[in-house]
């Protein structure tokens, strides 16, 4: 059996596949490394009951998760992964932008981009990851994504200049108080997953014409920082991944339109496609 996931700031996904190409799915919290430490990774790795009953099946792991940007990095990730599944002989953690490229691309040459809880992007070759620009991060980059337009959408609230009916629901919905974002925002754990836990709103709400002109304006953002900087951008498919590019597939359409670029594929969840990839590669 080979075990393949993704991994964002939010969420996991995971797949059990086996040589009949039987599956099974199963998630847990997002790893990143930059955050969580190895014990933490075994320990909720651990608490998955699907995992736990397969752990000594599994004899290959490929993990693609944000953060995983170093060797130092995607230790943390792979000494959890090691703890855990003890008969893994091939265990393969990489970077989440590898993993959009392996999904979205076919192994052949595009852009694939992340726009999900955070965002990057990178060119692919059709065999190497190269980068052009670096992820900032959600606090000086990440435009177009969850937790951009989550802290957008915070500071408009508080500074009083969201619309009124809009303002209204928002604060009511979530029980917002300053006091209360402050802590979330600067204090307590993942604040990148609580600044992106507020497109659900954005969603409801999508055609009120505040948060078509934001969504676009982030998306112009993204593409002018993250697809601009590849030269040949105009000359190969654009793909994406991500829950951002997925429900907002029409405003990407639009940017696409107006930055003259090709859309390609567009995946919510690529834990799918790099499972075909890594069954055919390994059975």
């Amino acid at each position: 059996m080979i075990l393949v996931a993704d991994s964002g700031s939010t969420k996991s996904d995971w797949i059990i596949v086996d040589p009949n190409n039987k599956r099974s799915k199963t998630h847990t919290m997002g790893f990143n490394p930059f955050f969580h430490s190895t014990e933490l990774i075994t320990q909720k790795i651990s608490e998955n009951a699907e995992l736990s009953d397969v752990a000594d099946k599994i004899d290959g792991v490929f993990f693609y998760g944000a953060g995983c940007s170093s060797e130092d990095r995607n230790n943390i990730v792979k000494k959890a992964i090691q703890n855990i599944f003890k008969n893994a002989n091939n265990v393969i953690v990489d970077h989440d932008l590898t993993g959009a490229a392996l999904a979205t691309t076919n192994c052949e040459e595009g852009i694939s981009c992340i726009l999900g809880t955070g965002s990057n992007s990178c060119y692919f070759d059709g065999e190497k990851v190269h980068e052009a620009v670096p992820a900032l991060g959600y606090i000086l980059g990440d435009e177009g994504s969850g937790s951009y337009f989550g802290k957008f959408m915070l500071s408009e609230w508080l500074y009083h200049r969201m619309p009124k009916e809009l303002a209204s629901k928002f604060g009511e919905t979530y029980n917002l108080t300053k006091e209360d974002i402050f802590e979330a925002t600067y204090n307590l754990p993942n604040p990148n997953v609580y600044l992106a836990s507020f497109m659900r709103f954005v969603s409801e709400h999508k055609d009120h014409k505040y948060f078509q002109d934001m969504i676009y304006q982030g998306l112009a953002k993204f593409a002018s920082i993250h697809i601009w900087c590849f030269s040949n951008f105009r000359d190969v498919p654009v793909n994406f991944v991500g829950s951002i590019a997925y429900y907002f597939q029409e405003q990407l359409q639009e940017e696409a339109k107006n930055h003259r670029f090709t859309l390609g594929n567009i995946e919510k969840r690529p834990v799918d496609p790099l499972t075909d990839y890594h069954f055919n590669k390994h059975y």
